[in-house]
């Protein structure tokens, strides 16, 4: 379960979705995001799988490594199903004992199973196809007016690139914690979920101590090498848009017009 993480995770390929400009991928998984949250019938969700289905062609990622990313949340999409599927009143279609199920609710429930999914494998196309100090790099130029009143951009953009390298190397930590500590007679898997919990102590506290160390050894390097932040820093390759980035735009702007003429229940599809 550990080594299914892929967040955090850069696949190497040569492909256009990884030449794109990382302000370019990151404007296009929000308005991908909302574009998801903007579907209200069966047509939104059709115009963006069709956005998703391209964009997964187009960066060259083996779709097992990405759907293997899914099974970490697994746990989090059946609880928020769940939730949608009993607590949403409506016209019942099932009921047992004091739980009943609704049309509403049954409708709400699909629609957010698909909603986690796709959001999931849109957000890791970003990540798996943009490196660390791109995805920083890239933010940190979109928001790069807020410098104007006052906001920290490049440190939110450093913490979210520190925290971006550490996931992979926590995961890998993680992992060999758990297998020095089964080798040891520990056991994860069997008992009820108190019991579970109990044998997850000897996994925490030294991985909370490895982060730690490593969260002191990253200050006192960037201590060493002089560093004061964004004052004065430049870049070696700067951020520059190129034509498929245009084209790239384009493509993104139309799929959000598209899911808002044909995915909010139009009154010609009514």
């Amino acid at each position: 379960m550990i080594r299914d993480i892929t967040l955090g995770q850069y696949y190497q390929a040569d492909s256009v979705i990884h030449r794109l400009d990382p302000r370019t991928k990151i404007t296009g998984t929000f308005f991908f995001i909302v574009t998801l949250f903007l579907a209200k019938n069966v047509w939104g969700y059709v115009i963006a799988a069709a956005f998703l289905v391209m964009s997964i062609k187009l960066c060259k990622v083996p779709f097992k490594y990405m759907v293997r990313g899914m099974k970490a949340i697994v746990i989090l999409m059946l609880m928020t199903v769940v939730f949608n599927l009993f607590m949403t009143k409506g016209e019942v279609i099932f009921s047992f004992w004091k739980l009943s199920i609704s049309k509403e609710g049954l409708e709400n429930a699909v629609k957010m199973a698909i909603r986690l999914t796709f959001l999931i494998l849109g957000s890791s196309i970003m990540t798996l196809t943009t490196t660390p100090n791109s995805l920083t790099d890239g933010l940190e130029k979109l928001l790069g007016p807020l410098k104007k009143v006052k906001v920290p951009v490049h440190e939110i953009a450093m913490m979210m690139s520190i925290a971006l390298r550490f996931i992979p190397i926590l995961i890998e930590e993680t992992d060999k914690i758990m297998k020095a500590q089964m080798a040891r007679g520990a056991d994860f898997d069997s008992g009820n979920l108190v019991k579970r919990a109990k044998a997850l102590v000897p996994l925490l506290v030294p991985l909370i101590i490895s982060a730690f160390r490593r969260a002191g050894d990253l200050a006192m390097a960037m201590e060493a090498r002089c560093y004061r932040g964004d004052s004065g820093r430049t870049r070696m390759k700067p951020l520059k848009y190129e034509k498929r980035d245009y084209i790239a735009y384009i493509v993104i702007i139309l799929t959000l017009v598209l899911c808002i003429v044909f995915g909010r229940n139009a009154w010609w599809m009514a």
